[in-house]
């Protein structure tokens, strides 16, 4: 499993704030306990107080310090409400209607974020994909620079050194079948993610082709995306196009292009698309022995993030931190 060492230093020197969506999911009553006993990170809890306190003791999770919040009842919703209708007013939005809307946790969680009662948003636990992301495009937007929002995933397992091996894929998450320039920004954007946990990133745009090995409208795009990518980012080492054997295999890469700055060392792996991305990232966490963090959404104004539906509240626990030390 990944240390953490250094986000957890910077959470106790600066402690966020974190609104769980799915407060009454006893996985994120069991995160939050943690948490709490931690003293880095200050959970809000949405749902029922007498639900959410009733099942943490059946549990025996602790969770004394925990701000919970029930929609219902929120004392500031009609100051939440307002501020909604204003931002959704283009698209017809009515107090009535906004109501109804910030009833959902996802919806009433990203708008504690969007008016700074919380630092980040973690979700997931029973939503989709979809419905964590969806809200956080109407209220908190992408930052200036992207146009997009895109995803990825950082894998870790124990190397034969003792430390850690440490790779960084996008997009694995959330765009179907990304263009030229879209897989530039994911490019850039994953090269951050990747160095908020240590890595020195050399970058393979991947496909089932190395240099023009073979051709398709997908090998073209890899390779426009990458020609674009190294004129943009000139000080990041990126090559492609790559097949994953010669992005991360020495022997494979002398063979295939033996004068790549990248190939046969690559640690962050951008796909052609959303299949080869989630099949990919699933392969190296299923057979590879990888430890999978993710998806960590990027090019968002604030930092929300998503949990699988299977998730593990380890897995809660762990995507609490990285979620708020990227906020």
């Amino acid at each position: 499993m990944y240390g953490f060492g250094d986000m957890i230093a910077k959470l106790k020197a600066n402690p966020k704030t974190i609104v769980f969506t799915e407060g009454e999911d006893e996985r994120i009553l069991e995160a939050a306990s943690r948490l709490l006993a931690s003293n880095f990170l200050k959970p809000i809890l949405l749902g029922n107080p007498d639900v959410i306190n009733k099942t943490a003791e059946e549990a025996g999770y602790n969770i004394r310090g925990a701000n919970i919040i029930d929609p219902a009842n929120y004392p500031d919703f009609e100051e939440m409400v307002a501020e909604f209708v204003e931002l959704r007013k283009s698209k017809g939005m009515t107090p009535e209607k906004a109501r109804e809307i910030l009833s959902q946790s996802n919806y009433f969680g990203t708008m504690l974020v969007k008016m700074k009662k919380a630092d980040c948003l973690l979700g997931g636990a029973t939503y989709s994909t979809a419905d964590t992301v969806r809200p956080a495009l109407q209220i908190i937007k992408t930052k200036p620079g992207s146009t997009i929002v895109s995803s990825c995933f950082i894998l870790v397992r124990p190397s034969a050194t003792g430390d850690n091996e440490v790779i960084a894929m996008g997009d694995c998450a959330i765009n179907m079948d990304p263009n030229e320039d879209e897989l530039v920004e994911i490019c850039k954007e994953t090269v951050d993610c990747a160095k908020a946990f240590g890595v020195d990133p050399k970058v393979a745009f991947l496909s089932f082709s190395t240099k023009g090995s073979a051709k398709s409208p997908s090998v073209t795009k890899m390779q426009n995306a990458t020609r674009k990518a190294q004129e943009k980012f000139p000080e990041i080492p990126i090559d492609g196009e790559l097949q994953f054997d010669a992005a991360v295999s020495p022997r494979v890469a002398r063979n295939k292009t033996p004068n790549s700055p990248v190939a046969g060392h690559a640690n962050t792996f951008i796909f052609p698309n959303i299949d080869a991305g989630n099949l990919g990232y699933k392969i190296a966490q299923r057979m590879g022995n990888f430890e999978a963090y993710g998806p960590i959404l990027l090019g968002l104004n604030a930092q929300i993030n998503d949990l699988s539906r299977g998730c593990n509240a380890m897995e809660v626990y762990s995507m609490a931190i990285i979620t708020a030390s990227l906020a």
